[in-house]
């Protein structure tokens, strides 16, 4: 492991709370991609299984930054298990209600309570941000670590997901999903030694939501489209690869796609880049939107590999410089709640995307699937640009844990005084 990412792993306690972080998130990218191939493998209707994700990512954009905010209140313990338990319940059944063939609308309603699944994610990241706060270049590399172990994620998740699905039975995929989101958060919350202290909200307290931030509002946005393009283009490749007679091969080709955007994580968190990380993100959310086109042009499946990976490459740069800037933008005691929102733009548009894709498949075939990708893409640019100058606006209020363009406060007050 190159240095950087060796040294901030020398705070006590952090290998095991990103460990636990691992199994806490791999479900993100099994459940939604398991529930889609379980249920075309159950009905063979895409736009059912389509659907079915769609309203759990909505439901989960609704639900999550609730559950967020009552983590920066009382902690991460006292909310996150509970809220996994009934998310495991609801999951549960889903896959007893697939199995036995129950109404449609018993699925949707599974579904949407399934909805409170925390968003580990943002958890690991906020007791980063505790640790180094005041580093910003540790908290740099600590931000593309997990950016990296998301896409670890997205490598083996859908492997897992699609391969358990169709070759041992369909509701393999989410079952294991389940396991490993209820194992993680009982690991994570078990390490009380590196949580995040609650900021409970008393008379004096602004009890208003992060969302309130004009910079989150233009993040929260783009990632709308954000998650519009991933979505879409789950369903689009698994449906693309099936037309092809090799659905399986569908998690391996979207592995590829993850692996591109591993590849350029590792090497962002080695550096330590100068300049407005506003601007960063905006080159970042372009570089997305462009890799879009050539999805489109794709006439089987090497070429969509190729085209995938390389439009990986300008995702976990984005995610990681997206985080830096909620920093600038969210005061310290709602950064769980901020971080989230993130999460629930991409739940949102997942749900738009995959579910839109779904009726354009069935209507023209996989291929046209990927018009849905370039379009959100081109809607993430658009909104970017639009709000640019809201991004390089001071934040509001209460004191912010950065101020966003790569350096902490401490190294800026030593620049001044040298």
């Amino acid at each position: 492991m190159p240095s950087p990412y060796r040294a901030i792993f020398a705070a006590p306690g952090t290998k095991g709370f990103s460990a636990a972080g691992l199994v806490g998130r791999l479900p993100i990218s099994m459940v939604g991609v398991g529930i889609l191939t379980m249920i075309s493998e159950i009905t063979g209707r895409y736009a059912l299984a389509s659907a079915l994700t769609g309203t759990l990512a909505l439901a989960a954009a609704f639900i999550g930054p609730q559950v967020s905010r009552l983590v920066d209140q009382y902690g991460q313990r006292r909310i996150l298990r509970p809220a996994t338990l009934v998310s495991v319940a609801s999951v549960a059944g889903l896959l007893v209600a697939a199995a036995n063939g129950w109404p449609d609308w018993t699925l949707f309603v599974f579904a949407g309570i399934a909805g409170c699944v925390p968003s580990v994610g943002s958890m690991v990241r906020a007791r980063w941000t505790v640790i180094y706060r005041d580093s910003a270049r540790e908290l740099h590399t600590a931000y593309s670590f997990e950016s990296v172990v998301d896409e670890v994620c997205f490598i083996f998740g859908p492997i897992i997901a699609i391969g358990l699905s169709t070759t041992w039975f369909p509701e393999a995929g989410p079952l294991i999903a389940a396991v490993c989101l209820l194992v993680g958060v009982w690991l994570l919350t078990a390490q009380r030694a590196t949580e995040p202290a609650p900021h409970p909200r008393g008379e004096h307290t602004d009890r208003t939501t992060a969302l309130r931030s004009p910079g989150l509002q233009v993040l929260t946005a783009t990632f709308v489209a954000t998650g519009a393009i991933f979505g879409s283009i789950d369903v689009a490749t698994l449906a693309f690869a099936e037309e092809r007679g090799q659905k399986s091969s569908a998690s391996l080709i979207l592995a590829v796609w993850a692996l591109g955007s591993c590849i350029a994580g590792i090497v962002f968190g080695l550096l330590h880049l100068k300049g407005r990380t506003e601007r960063r993100w905006v080159l970042g959310v372009c570089a997305m939107a462009v890799s879009m086109i050539p999805l489109l042009l794709a006439g089987n499946l090497p070429f969509l590999a190729v085209a995938l990976f390389v439009s990986g490459l300008a995702i976990a740069p984005t995610m990681i410089t997206t985080m830096a800037l909620i920093e600038a933008h969210v005061p310290r005691a709602k950064l769980t709640e901020g971080m989230t929102w993130i999460s629930t733009g991409l739940a949102v548009g997942v749900a738009i995307g995959s579910s839109v894709t779904g009726l354009v498949i069935d209507a023209a075939g996989a291929q046209r699937g990927y018009v849905v990708s370039i379009s959100a893409g081109t809607a993430a640019a658009a909104v970017a640009f639009a709000g640019y100058r809201r991004l390089t606006r001071p934040a509001q209020g209460e004191e912010p844990a950065s101020d966003g363009d790569g350096d902490s406060r401490e190294e800026r007050r030593g620049d001044r005084v040298a």
